[in-house]
């Protein structure tokens, strides 16, 4: 199951939650060493651990554009589809700021807009501070509102383009909480 959605896994958006990565990411992802040896078994248990000790996110970085391991992690988690509760806490996560990055980014990709908003929406309040891997390899600081203001205006956020996102407050007049 090395390379393999969980059987179990729920189609996302209509498709395969692993396609939410790109092919070339994907073929990237797979070929990384990171991949084959941290993330090879993990389950939604011990993926917490992997997200633990994550240092800085970001999405390919160097000549042949390889992915970082905050993308290896995504990949994996659209590969089990941990449980809601368990992304929930990763976000709620105020210890681990990276983790929480983490479970954002997941959440962003899967959920459904009022999960977004509901979860999501408190993290434009964090300002700490995070170290993001840039293209070149070289890392720069940015802060976690930064972060999750990338996910509103449908920029790549990590390589990855999100679906169109309306800000709470639009999604609140519209009253399309689906």
């Amino acid at each position: 199951m090395a390379n393999r959605t969980d059987p179990r896994a729920r189609t996302v958006h209509g498709t395969n939650p692993q396609n939410l990565v790109e092919k070339i990411l994907r073929a990237k992802i797979y070929q990384n060493i990171y991949w084959k040896e941290q993330c090879f078994g993990l389950t939604a248990e011990t993926l917490v651990d992997k997200a633990m000790d994550l240092d800085h996110f970001g999405g390919t970085f160097g000549g042949n554009r390889k992915p970082t391991p905050f993308m290896c992690l995504i990949l994996k988690m659209l590969q089990i589809q941990p449980e809601k509760e368990i992304v929930v806490e990763f976000i709620k996560n105020s210890d681990y700021k990276y983790v929480r990055l983490l479970g954002a980014f997941y959440l962003r990709l899967v959920g459904k807009p009022m999960d977004v908003y509901q979860y999501l929406e408190p993290l434009y309040n964090d300002y700490r501070k995070v170290r993001r891997k840039l293209d070149s390899g070289s890392y720069v600081l940015s802060h976690v509102d930064e972060f999750m203001r990338s996910f509103s205006h449908s920029t790549p956020v990590a390589t990855l383009r999100c679906l169109a996102y309306l800000e709470g407050g639009r999604w609140k007049q519209q009253g399309s909480w689906s």
